[in-house]
């Protein structure tokens, strides 16, 4: 999903005189105060039913049938993802299929509904703006996880751990290790911590050119450093791209989706 090419492609679609697009935003955070009883299957059921009674009334046959292809691909979305909803989706449909959008979202939205010659983007865009193709690098002594995100959605995880033998940092291209896993590979030591700190900005100095690196190829738009003051400002020094935001925290062997939370700040 590329959100930027979809928005740039949407955005030279002419309005359509003699047919219509569909635009939902459409709000299922259960932490919502307003969703608490599932309010959005209300919201949903009268945004739909709103269009088609329209339509009846107006009788515009042709326009009605061309809804009821939308409003019937909308439902069977909605039916097969209803368990494993987030906190928002998103639909742009047409009636010939030349346009499907669905997405569910770990952002919160306004909920709306449209039925016009033209999608309605402000949203979609907005988020974009405020939520890009970020990088989430944590520190912590001889461990950094990097975790990828797009739209708040959590992309992709890469582990660097530090080898104190040869003084290299492996790579993990596998699935990364668990939060506990994690949490035991940190080498608390006292030999370790005088080692570490007497050579870590020569070490940090290694891993900043594989992390620019990851950021061109990822094309970042955002960098976040999290970690102690002392760690992140050594990588933070010895990086080429600029870093959006810094968080001091240790929070490298929490949840990505309580540390995607907390630094994202939705």
């Amino acid at each position: 999903m590329n959100i930027e090419e979809l928005l740039n492609k949407w955005r030279h679609v002419s309005p359509q005189e003699d047919s219509r697009l569909f635009s939902m935003y459409l709000n299922t955070d259960k932490s919502d105060p307003d969703q608490q009883g599932g309010e959005w299957k209300i919201h949903l059921k009268n945004g739909l039913n709103g269009f088609e009674n329209y339509l009846k009334t107006d009788e515009n046959h042709e326009e009605l049938e061309s809804f009821l292809k939308v409003k019937k691909k909308v439902q069977e979305f909605i039916h097969e993802e209803e368990q494993s909803l987030k906190k928002s989706i998103v639909i742009f449909a047409s009636s010939d299929d030349s346009i499907w959008f669905a997405e569910k979202l770990q952002l919160p939205v306004e909920t709306d509904f449209s039925w016009d010659n033209e999608l309605k983007l402000e949203q979609l865009s907005t988020l974009h703006k405020n939520f890009p193709k970020s990088g989430i690098i944590l520190t912590q002594q001889n461990m950094v996880k990097v975790i990828k995100t797009d739209l708040g959605e959590i992309t992709g995880e890469h582990l660097f751990e530090l080898d104190i033998d040869t003084e290299d940092w492996r790579d993990y291209a596998g699935p990364v290790p668990s939060e506990s896993m994690v949490g035991s590979k940190l080498t608390q030591t006292d030999q370790f911590k005088e080692r570490f700190q007497a050579n870590k900005k020569r070490w940090y100095n290694q891993l900043a050119s594989k992390l620019d690196r990851m950021a061109k190829e990822s094309k970042w738009e955002r960098i976040y450093l999290v970690g102690e003051p002392d760690e992140v400002n050594s990588l933070k020094s010895k990086m080429q791209k600029e870093i959006f935001e810094v968080t001091h925290k240790n929070m490298l062997d929490h949840e990505d989706s309580k540390i995607v939370d907390v630094v994202l700040k939705y």
